[in-house]
């Protein structure tokens, strides 16, 4: 009797150990860039260039008994393509032609600096993502220069753990609004358009 309760336990013990490891994730989120714009161009030119400038590709990890192994990765040929296409697309919605090269042109220089996921344990019973998007921004154009940074944070509260299309969504999300806190800000449109 004694060895079927230890075989029981080690078996329970073996399941919850299990249940702590999380694997790593590799995310590819869609920024969408959303919202009106005001039309102030007639046209121009200008060079639009997206990067991504983060350190690394981990942004986070998923937590857990085993942290170590549960990283969280966005590479940037997993979202780049579709920032460039949301970015070209917000600059011709303010009345202004993209071009992918131009020294000529006026030029806009988006990079993605920051990109981070934390899961914050709040109680026993429930877990909280923080993400956090940070854009850093260079515009220029008949010898004037303007340049912003742009932040966007994003909390989730979850009690097991989100899964990889969960954790795409909630990246997507962050990237948008930092995106459109970018086209929200107004000395953007009137220094390309001069």
């Amino acid at each position: 009797m004694l060895r079927y309760l230890l075989v029981s336990l080690a078996v329970l013990l073996a399941g919850v150990l299990a249940g702590c490891g999380l694997s790593p994730q590799y995310l590819q989120p869609e920024p969408r860039f959303t919202g009106q714009l005001v039309t102030v161009g007639k046209g121009q030119l200008v060079t639009v260039q997206v990067s991504d400038a983060r350190p690394t590709t981990v942004i986070g990890t998923r937590g857990g008994l085993y942290a170590d192994s549960s990283a969280i990765r966005v590479n940037k040929d997993a979202f780049l393509p579709r920032l460039q296409a949301e970015t070209d697309a917000a600059v011709r919605m303010m009345g202004f032609t993209p071009m992918p090269k131009g020294a000529d042109n006026a030029q806009f220089n988006l990079k993605l600096v920051q990109l981070s996921y934390s899961a914050l344990e709040k109680n026993a019973f429930s877990k909280e993502a923080q993400l956090e998007a940070v854009y850093s921004l260079e515009v220029s154009n008949a010898g004037r220069r303007y340049s912003g940074r742009y932040a966007a944070t994003l909390k989730q509260g979850y009690v097991k753990a989100p899964s990889e299309q969960v954790n795409n969504q909630w990246v997507s999300e962050v990237l948008s609004e930092g995106l459109r806190r970018v086209f929200k800000d107004p000395a953007i449109a009137q220094l390309l358009a001069e």
